[in-house]
């Protein structure tokens, strides 16, 4: 195949993908994903390990712009087992997955624990197919209350669908 080809055969391949992918973040799609959080990679003062599952789903309202809205579980060593609802948006900075978070989380433990958190996330949606992702994500939740013991760095592992 000649230099010339190979130019042309890449610039097609190269625009149907842009146009997959634009399709994907277009106002009126909907989102629902579940996701794995914490397995001791994130970090706060009191939590020497811990485990969280959430679900999220969310609407486009607006070409890459997500409204979102979670709820999630989680469970720590040595400290009660939380529960946690946030709502949020999400904007895909380019075409090709990139994303910007911002939430605010409701957090209850027990009857000794309730805090709001704000909440930013980066992100990759890393597109199996013209569906499903894979979408690893690094995220900061600050706390108003005691920040080193309650202000978490994490890694959030999650799969998601858009509908």
């Amino acid at each position: 195949m000649n230099n010339m080809r190979k130019k042309l055969l890449i610039s097609v391949v190269a625009l149907f993908v842009s146009m997959a992918s634009f399709a994907q973040f277009e106002a009126g799609k909907k989102y629902v994903g579940a996701s794995l959080s914490s397995l001791s990679l994130s970090y706060n003062g009191l939590e020497e390990g811990n485990f969280g599952i959430e679900a999220k789903g969310g609407y486009m309202f607006e070409n890459d712009w997500m409204a979102t809205a979670q709820i999630g579980y989680h469970k720590q060593h040595d400290v009660p087992s939380s529960f946690m609802a946030a709502v949020g948006a999400r904007y895909y900075i380019v075409q090709n997955g990139l994303y910007l978070g911002l939430s605010v989380n409701y957090v209850h433990a027990g009857e000794s624990y309730d805090d709001f958190l704000p909440s930013l996330q980066v992100g990759y949606a890393f597109f199996l197919n013209d569906k499903v992702t894979v979408e690893p994500e690094i995220y900061y939740n600050q706390s108003f209350k005691n920040h080193g013991d309650y202000s978490t760095i994490g890694l959030r592992i999650g799969f998601g669908v858009y509908l």
